[in-house]
């Protein structure tokens, strides 16, 4: 079962630096949980590959710093389709 978590976690891994994905949409691509997602990608990955453990952290704090934007424009979307 190890060699299955940890093949999810590089997996997940590398549609992240691919696709430069959320947390959340990596959980919605692969049909597991945002906190096995998280799990996977920063405390297993460092485990098992911690090269590509360092280069996701970046994503993921790139993504981490962009959080309060993206959430302000679906808030924005979601006003403009009820005023319509």
């Amino acid at each position: 079962m190890t060699d299955t978590i940890d093949e999810r976690a590089r997996e997940l891994a590398q549609y992240v630096l691919e696709t430069g994905a959320t947390v959340r949409a990596a959980a919605g691509r692969f049909g597991v949980s945002k906190s096995t997602v998280h799990k996977d990608l920063t405390q297993r990955l460092q485990q098992v590959d911690r090269l590509l453990w360092s280069r996701v952290r970046e994503v993921l704090e790139q993504n981490k710093i962009q959080r309060h934007l993206r959430g302000g424009e679906a808030t924005r979307r979601k006003y403009r389709e009820r005023s319509k």
